[in-house]
């Protein structure tokens, strides 16, 4: 979240940047007239705190000279101010509860360099890699291949839990175990990411940190009778390992890396990517995560995107990489470039991963600060993280693009050594 002394001596600021992100401005305003509230009840407070301090002095001087009776109505009067003071100091609180509320809900203010624009259109292309493949015949899509392969089931996983859900067979499970292997292999060995296994339910207190409470409630899946929530990325444990916890300074950068399967409810998206990989309740990622210092973050977003491009790089899909407009940065992004892979089948660049600066947003929500060294006060760290990849997105990705007119899919050369292996 934003820090709310900057909100309210850069209200302007935060009111430019939130429009162009799409925020309702009813929203700065409700800031403006609660801290407004908060002013003029802190102001009275702190008026009759005085106000009783000088007259208790006045009571007891009266009661040493012996003027019990002149100190009377004074002594009454001083209950009554008590009493206010009381009142107002729970009024307060609830008022302050208020101003926090709407603070979380104030998105990060996108940096400078981030494009403007309110939709997915107004986006900006930054590059592209590799040769789209051109085919001697139709090219099909990632769910007919996998169908007549026998390697994607959707009819039995809609069977076992209803829509947008899938179920891998024989080499598909093969496939996409070869792609996780060969994801964490890549960010431990040579992007230098420490692997974590983390749970794959949390409790509010670590959604609400990386910022997915309590603004996408609807997205989430709740466990009934439990304070816990299944992640819907794995950004959200691996970010909060270090939840509350001041890092030493000449450790940073601390990266991570996690594989885990991810759970979204895809509130609001009914109609879209009904068929296929795309848009799944459950799906996989290797998620990386990073930890920085607050004056190389922004050399880190741009190592974080090459980290992730490396892997469709050693993969040989062609993608293209895109930097979101405000309307379309995620809630705590201050800056985030998307990678989109080719997928012939559907003819079309689809997302595949997102890397994303936070800056010191989720750092403050979750009280994860670092100490320079040589100083005594601690500091906010900057957060980062991105997909490195999506396991079934590369999945339908490989399916499509090394699809062969026979119907059989070859393997890219960088993963045939995890499927030499025989037991």
């Amino acid at each position: 979240m934003l820090e709310l002394r900057f909100v309210r001596e850069n209200l302007e600021l935060v009111r430019r940047k939130s429009l162009l992100r799409g925020v309702d401005p009813q929203l700065i305003d409700r800031f403006a007239e609660t801290d407004n509230r908060r002013l003029a009840a802190l102001t009275e407070v702190e008026a009759l705190k005085n106000q009783r301090n000088t007259v208790s002095k006045t009571i007891a001087g009266l009661k040493q000279s012996g003027q019990n009776d002149a100190a009377e109505p004074l002594i009454l009067e001083m209950r009554e101010v008590s009493d206010r003071i009381k009142d107002l100091d729970a009024g307060l609180a609830t008022i302050e509860d208020e101003l926090q509320d709407v603070v979380m809900s104030i998105p990060n203010l996108c940096d400078d360099s981030v494009p403007e624009g309110r939709t997915e259109q107004d986006n900006i292309e930054i590059k592209r890699w590799g040769d789209v493949p051109a085919f001697s015949f139709q090219p099909l899509p990632h769910w007919e291949i996998g169908e007549k392969l026998g390697i994607l089931d959707f009819d039995t996983a809609a069977r076992l839990a209803g829509a947008r859900f899938s179920l891998l067979k024989g080499f598909g499970c093969k496939l996409s175990r070869a792609l996780v292997n060969f994801f964490l292999d890549l960010h431990t060995q040579r992007h230098g990411y420490t692997e974590v296994l983390p749970p794959f339910m949390v409790n509010s207190k670590a959604m609400t940190g990386t910022g997915q409470l309590p603004k996408f409630k609807e997205d989430l899946f709740k466990i009934e009778g439990w304070d816990l929530w299944l992640i819907p990325t794995a950004e959200v444990p691996v970010t909060n390992i270090h939840a509350g916890e001041t890092l030493d300074g000449d450790d940073l950068p601390v990266k991570y890396t996690a594989y885990t399967p991810c759970f979204r409810s895809e509130a609001g998206s009914y109609g879209k990517d009904t068929r296929g990989l795309i848009r799944q309740h459950q799906f996989e990622k290797v998620e990386l995560v990073k930890f920085t210092h607050p004056d190389s973050s922004w050399d880190e977003l741009e190592g974080l995107l090459a980290d992730a491009e490396a892997a469709l790089q050693l993969l040989e899909l062609p993608y293209r990489v895109i930097s979101l407009c405000a309307g379309d940065l995620g809630f705590s992004s201050a800056k985030t470039y998307d990678i989109e892979v080719w997928l012939p089948g559907q003819n079309n660049y689809r997302e595949i991963s997102s890397c994303s600066n936070f800056l010191d947003f989720q750092a403050r929500r979750a009280g994860i600060r670092y100490r320079p060294k040589g100083e005594k006060k601690s500091r906010l760290v900057h957060t980062l993280n991105g997909s490195g990849l999506a396991v079934g997105r590369t999945l339908l990705a490989i399916l499509e693009n090394y699809q062969q007119a026979d119907g059989t899919v070859r393997l890219p050369k960088v993963l045939e050594p995890y499927f030499a292996a025989r037991f």
